[in-house]
């Protein structure tokens, strides 16, 4: 028994060491300032990626492909990226005023470009955060492509199996697949992956968009057609690092566009010296709240109407209740700063509460008018530097404007240890992974608030990761059994936090005595098999976790 308890430390030691190489390479990597990722350069990257063999990436250390890694990886990848030779990552540097149309990956919010038929460039503005993202989600593409040209390759001049002949004609044909043809190249492709016919048949629609029905023998293909030119003519694909990011990086350039955008707009409306509640959240859960039940009018039960209007389908509902919200004194502030944050602003001064469902003390909201500022999730780093930003003074006519900020919530999704999908976590202190850091705070939300609604709910530390992509069992395992006694793991909180406590504790920028709240909804359970993020998004469950936890901070902010 002692044994295995010292193996698996051991492992779990492995694997804190295999990220903070990972870590330290990329940085490396980055000031170098290009690297050939299957190439002697980006050896440590591989390495450390199969030693960890994260719970995201599934298989990755298997002969067989890793389909719903693969699945997760594309959907935050720009289309047509498996095509692409050369990767380069680049600042903000004007393409949006060019022909080249954005390609926006479906799960990631980031501008990219397809310059050529060899190259995609992929614009940086979230900090450090999504360089790691990317490159680690590139790694994991290009390990698979060279399991697909070993299984495909028969000797060194390039000669290629009979199945990989078979997809290529299914690939380059111009015209339409029948299903007949289509489940012809499923079984040629499910040979060249190691997977069976019914373990492709599931997840094809799932890469398939509307343009591109047959995606996945694409991706299949050309993945594999890249990887047999490195390995037969030595041509290897290259990731580079643009001269102009590798000049910006941390030094808060969108960040503090983003932040000046805001204040000067609460200063147009005359709301830079009301009481402000900042809330780091998604953009319709406070708005719902807030608006649907005057909009709506509905006699269902209020989460069955949260239920309805997360449905893809409900657009006319949510039509209604935006429109509400804008008459009712909400603005709007889109991004332009190319931080992908959007941002709402209520003036409580012009929402009638009597409409509202949730307890409030009017007597509170008549004499202090609060301002809701409500701001979309920051990705990583990127939730320091926003936050730092936003609670400098701001300068109007020669003279500093210091915020009247009364309180920050931030609610987000993040992996849960001891627990399931939907399920709540009330963190009492951030660690940040990989170092001693750690950021105790008094949380104003506690456990007993949010019991009994149907949702199980944790309280305890949680630990701010450098990647979640990066986590797996053994990791994860020693957080939650050591006396760290983790609860969840998630990207910003240590960040916010680290923000916050500067700007009220040593910069004085905020009053001292902030109030803060965290929570966060399960998203997945990295330490279940088939739990994890690659397994598929939160659903229906997810609504009634996020707005349980939004309703009870407006009814705080109220009260």
């Amino acid at each position: 028994m002692s044994k295995k308890k010292h193996h698996e430390r051991t492992r779990a030691q492995e694997s804190s060491n295999a990220i903070e190489r990972m870590y330290i390479t990329m940085r490396h990597l980055f000031n170098r300032g290009f690297y050939k990722p299957m190439g002697v350069s980006g050896e440590t990257l591989r390495q450390s990626l199969l030693l960890l063999r994260p719970e995201i990436y599934g298989s990755i250390g298997d002969e067989k492909a890793e389909l719903e890694g693969l699945l997760y990886v594309i959907d935050r990848l720009p289309i047509g990226i498996e095509e692409c030779t050369f990767i380069n990552l680049t600042s903000d540097e004007g393409y949006s005023d060019s022909h080249f149309k954005p390609i926006i990956p479906p799960k990631r919010r980031r501008n990219c470009y397809r310059i050529d038929e060899e190259q995609m460039n992929i614009e940086i503005t979230r900090g450090r955060s999504e360089i790691y993202d990317i490159l680690t989600h590139l790694t994991f593409l290009f390990v698979e492509s060279h399991k697909i040209s070993n299984r495909v390759l028969i000797n060194d001049t390039g000669s290629t199996t009979r199945d990989w002949v078979k997809l290529e004609k299914a690939v380059l044909s111009t015209k339409k697949l029948t299903q007949p043809e289509r489940e012809i190249a499923i079984t040629h492709t499910a040979n060249i992956l190691g997977r069976t016919f019914s373990e492709l048949s599931t997840v094809y629609s799932k890469f398939a968009t509307t343009t591109q029905p047959e995606r996945l023998l694409h991706i299949v293909y050309w993945l594999g057609k890249l990887a047999i030119e490195e390995q037969i003519n030595n041509n290897k694909r290259t990731v580079t690092f643009s001269p102009v990011l590798r000049e910006r990086l941390g030094h808060h350039i969108h960040g503090e566009i983003w932040a000046n955008t805001i204040k000067e707009t609460l200063h147009k409306n005359d709301l830079l010296e009301r009481p402000i509640h900042i809330i780091s959240a998604n953009m319709h859960s406070v708005m719902n709240t807030l608006f649907a039940p005057n909009a709506l009018k509905s006699k269902k039960d209020i989460f069955e109407v949260y239920e309805s209007l997360s449905q893809k389908e409900s657009e006319n509902l949510r039509n209604k209740v935006t429109k509400e919200a804008l008459l009712r004194g909400m603005i709007y502030i889109e991004d332009t700063s190319g931080t992908n944050i959007d941002v709402q602003i209520f003036d409580t001064d012009k929402i009638d509460v009597s409409k509202i469902d949730i307890k409030t003390d009017e007597t509170i909201l008549k004499d202090k008018k609060p301002v809701i500022f409500v701001m979309d999730y920051a990705f990583g780093e990127q939730a320091y530097e926003t936050i730092d930003e936003l609670l400098k003074p701001y300068k109007v006519k020669g003279k500093h404007i210091h915020l009247n900020v009364e309180s920050i919530s931030i609610m987000g999704k993040a992996g849960i240890l001891e627990g399931a999908k939907g399920d709540i976590m009330i963190p009492t202190a951030h660690i940040f992974e990989g170092t001693a850091d750690n950021y105790p705070f008094k949380n104003e939300l506690k456990k007993e608030d949010l019991e009994c609604q149907g949702v199980n709910v944790y309280e305890g530390s949680m630990i701010t990761v450098l990647g979640t992509s990066l986590q797996n069992k053994d990791i994860l395992k020693f957080f939650y059994n050591s006396t760290w006694r983790v609860i969840g793991l998630e990207m910003e909180g240590a960040h916010y936090q680290k923000a916050i406590q500067a700007a009220s504790k040593v910069r004085n920028s905020i009053n001292p005595n902030v109030k803060v709240r965290y929570a966060y909804y399960a998203s997945d359970n990295p330490l279940e098999t088939g739990s994890t993020l690659a397994s598929g998004g939160l659903g229906t469950s997810g609504v009634k976790p996020t707005y349980l936890i939004t309703r009870k901070i407006l009814e705080q902010l109220f009260n």
